[in-house]
């Protein structure tokens, strides 16, 4: 028995060193047994392992797409705060830039017939629903403000201040249907009493009927007593059409104004002014108009079948 079992040790050792042996020689040879073996693996593992990528890599991509889309809200609700943001800032500006060309225009204005003026900017519209036309300034008697000032916006007469706290003031429109003030025709002494009818029209009544007024007649603060509420020479609106009925007892006439009631944003009050009274030179200056460039086609007749043919004959063809 021990025999035996010697004898297959021996074999198996036989068998070892012939083995090693064998190895050996290939890899002297330059033959790769593991990398053969692995390349033949991969081969028939290939086919299996794009099946398996084929089913296994939706459901990655869903789980994947699952967590992205967590994160693209979070990133779209950040760019919507963002553009609200831009939006508010563009509307500021754009409220800025107009406020500054209201700024400068009645400053302009005021410089032109050397008032001393105290800027004001518009807070609040009187409710729509009262008969009354008014408009707050942010400028009280803090400012200097007092009761019948006349108020003015960069293209003329806006109203009157009525009602006066420390720091904001009550102005009654021209618009205002209670609203009266005295005017004169530009060029002319010709004179009427202006009223607001509760439009963006006013009414003019001259005071003399032998006087005449006409459409496109420009009309101009007359002067208060002591220059109070109003200067002369304030620009007020332009005539726009005129009553012609017989027999009337006055001349009327529809006024529209300069100024843009609807739309006021920066104000001026007028504190104190010059004793020269500027006559018309204080009335706004009509815009320019562009001129519309204009096209010359010259247009080339088609000569007639008739035509060419008899010229065909003509050359002898």
């Amino acid at each position: 028995m021990a025999q035996r079992g010697s004898g297959r040790t021996r074999l198996l050792l036989v068998s070892l060193l012939v083995t090693a042996l064998f190895l050996i020689t290939l890899d002297l040879r330059g033959v790769s047994l593991l990398a053969s073996a692995r390349s033949a693996m991969q081969t028939v593992a290939k086919p299996f392992q794009s099946a398996a990528n084929f089913l296994f890599s939706p459901i990655g991509n869903f789980f994947g797409d699952i967590a992205n889309i967590g994160q693209a809200n979070e990133r779209l609700d950040q760019l919507k705060e963002e553009n609200k943001a831009l939006q508010e800032k563009i509307a500021t500006l754009k409220d800025m830039r107009g406020e500054l060309r209201q700024l400068k225009s009645v400053l302009d204005l005021a410089g032109r017939a050397r008032y001393e003026v105290v800027a004001a900017r518009v807070i609040a519209f009187g409710p729509e629903s009262s008969f009354e036309r008014t408009v707050t300034l942010d400028v009280g008697s803090t400012s200097g403000i007092q009761r019948d000032m006349a108020v003015i916006s960069g293209a003329g007469v806006v109203g009157v201040v009525k009602t006066v706290t420390a720091r904001s003031a009550i102005v009654q429109l021209v618009s205002d249907p209670a609203f009266r003030m005295g005017v004169r025709i530009a060029g002319r002494q010709t004179m009427g009493i202006l009223s607001g009818k509760g439009s963006s029209y006013f009414d003019v009544e001259l005071l003399d009927a032998r006087d005449t007024i006409k459409q496109g007649d420009v009309l101009l603060s007359r002067g208060s007593s002591g220059n109070r509420p109003f200067a002369p020479g304030i620009p007020v609106g332009t005539v726009v059409s005129v009553d012609d009925s017989i027999g009337a007892l006055t001349k009327r006439a529809e006024v529209r104004p300069f100024a843009e009631l609807s739309s006021l944003g920066v104000v001026a009050v007028i504190l104190s002014e010059e004793a020269i009274d500027p006559r018309d030179s204080l009335i706004p200056k009509a815009p320019v108009a562009t001129p519309t460039p204009t096209v010359t086609v010259f247009v080339t007749p088609t000569p007639s079948p008739s035509s060419k043919t008899s010229t065909k004959k003509s050359t002898g063809e």
